[in-house]
């Protein structure tokens, strides 16, 4: 069986991520006993500028997106796509937009587990953020969905309070935007192709294939 790839650049408070995940892992489903695919997350921040007790996500989101009638009409968008995936926005319940850097730094050590750990972690946190309205900002409340995942707490709580790993996270960080990454979600498949954005899964699963098989030397670019 061939293997493919992907090193899946995300925010965790990117609601298109949550998406592109959700349509990601239908893919793979999809061509379970064909192609072997490993995913491996890897961070990005869509605002590094806001502070670690976090901002007000409503006002916040008005703000970027012109006002609060844009924000709505996006959340609807979105909770309408979702639905489709089987993901339960409910944006009304975000108070905080958190600085997700150590969400990220969670992740990271849940990839020093196993990187089926690190899937696991990346999808309670989405399903915290945008199904359940937590704080991906609060230590505790990173250390409990580490628990939940079946991480160690107090092991995860005291990396927390800590430096640890700050620095690899902004250097991973750093890296994506070096390459060009300047949006989210971002996909990058074999090392060498890319895919941007919330892409269908009918689109991931051609790609995965086409790879797979060697056709995408023939013309038939994933990217």
């Amino acid at each position: 069986m061939n293997t493919v790839t992907i090193d899946a650049v995300i925010d965790v408070v990117c609601p298109w991520c949550y998406l592109g995940k959700a349509r990601l892992d239908r893919a793979i489903s999809a061509l379970e006993g064909d192609v072997e695919v490993v995913v491996q997350w890897r961070p990005f921040e869509l605002d590094s500028t806001i502070p670690p007790e976090g901002v007000d996500n409503q006002a916040m989101l008005a703000e970027k997106l012109g006002s609060p009638i844009r924000r709505d009409e996006m959340h609807e968008q979105l909770t309408n796509l979702g639905r489709e995936e089987g993901i339960t926005f409910n944006f009304d319940r975000i108070l905080i937009r958190p600085n997700t850097l150590d969400a990220h730094r969670l992740l990271l050590w849940a990839h020093t587990e196993s990187i089926a750990m690190q899937n696991v972690v990346v999808d309670r946190l989405y399903k915290a953020n945008f199904e359940e309205g937590r704080n991906l900002g609060d230590h505790a409340v990173l250390a409990d969905i580490a628990a939940e995942c079946g991480m160690d707490r107090e092991m995860v709580a005291r990396l927390l309070a800590s430096d640890a790993d700050i620095d690899m996270v902004r250097n991973e960080i750093a890296n994506a935007e070096q390459m060009g990454v300047s949006g989210v979600p971002f996909f990058i498949l074999n090392q060498k192709y890319a895919l941007s954005g919330a892409q269908p899964a009918e689109v991931l699963q051609n790609a995965l294939q086409q790879l797979a098989s060697g056709d995408v030397g023939n013309g038939n670019g994933a990217a």
